[in-house]
């Protein structure tokens, strides 16, 4: 059982539920972060904070990493400066993570490293499983690259595992934050024709995957985390709606993103129809399989 955890991207959307449930698992805690120790603290509770990754170097260690770090993909246009920065804070962290790893006398036995379902590119409506050839855009290349850095700790002995994570959905932030006020205005609607699939997954599955990868001995290698019912956008949108008690009848035409988004309206207007077939294979039981229940949660 590993006992002391280094956590990247503690504070974010992710990280504020993982790092009090690792807690209350009794493990001991260590979030890097550009935030002050009070503000960490505040997010992820009784956690030790560091700002800089290079002051674990030579450091006598950690038992598992959970690497979570990284720019968020949707919050900004994709200008050149801005895909430089998601690569830099993915790519380049993890890459400065290894190295210190290095460093280290005792390696840790585990580091579960994040990724995403954007992995495999626009696959338009075939089933998706962890050994789908991908499709060689953006974030096909953000992801593998991303991985590839990750990778190189087998070579030390530990453990790696990565996290393809779906389109995360969970109360008070990420992505369905931005969505809740036009659809409970009647403004919502589908996205482009509504026939691209969304590899959506409860925020608190993305947790007990990640918990489930860090303590299970024999995980190892890519994981869909999304959950195993993938809707296409239409379905998404009418079953928020419904929930929500409002009518979905204002889509948002394809060329309209295009041009407000730019190419990032790739992430709205494509998908994957991900299956998580490895954590399925282990046994892994989802507390939220269903949209309807999942939503209402998510808004409640």
């Amino acid at each position: 059982m590993s006992h002391r955890i280094l956590v990247t991207g503690g504070t974010g959307f992710i990280g504020q539920v993982l790092c009090p449930k690792l807690i209350a698992k009794g493990y001991s805690l260590t979030v890097l972060s550009r935030q002050g120790e009070t503000d960490v603290r505040a997010a992820c509770g009784r956690v030790e904070a560091i700002s800089n990754l290079d002051l674990l170097k030579g450091h006598p260690g950690f038992d598992g990493i959970i690497n979570l770090a990284g720019e968020g993909i949707a919050d900004k246009r994709w200008s050149h400066q801005r895909k430089q920065a998601l690569r830099d804070s993915r790519i380049g962290l993890t890459r400065q993570l290894v190295s210190v790893v290095k460093s280290w006398g005792v390696k840790p036995g585990v580091l579960v490293s994040g990724s995403a379902v954007g992995f495999y590119g626009n696959q338009e409506g075939i089933r998706v499983t962890e050994d789908t050839p991908p499709n060689d855009e953006f974030t096909h290349r953000l992801c593998r690259d991303w991985e590839a850095e990750a990778v190189k700790l087998e070579a030390e002995g530990v453990r790696v595992c990565l996290s393809r994570t779906g389109v995360v959905a969970g109360p008070g932030g990420g992505f369905l934050q931005r969505m809740l006020l036009p659809f409970r205005l009647g403004l919502g609607g589908r996205l482009g024709s509504g026939d691209q699939y969304m590899p959506w997954v409860h925020r608190d599955d993305v947790v007990a995957a990640l918990i489930f990868m860090l303590e299970s001995e024999n995980a190892t290698g890519p994981y869909n985390v999304v959950s195993p019912n993938p809707v296409t956008n239409r379905d998404f949108t009418r079953c928020l709606a419904r929930v929500l008690k409002r009518p979905a009848i204002f889509p948002a035409p394809a060329p309209v993103l295009k041009l407000a988004l730019g190419e990032m309206s790739r992430l709205l207007l494509t998908g994957q129809q991900a299956i998580p077939q490895r954590l399925m294979q282990q046994d892994f039981q989802f507390t939220y399989p269903d949209l309807t229940e999942a939503l209402k949660d998510c808004v409640r």
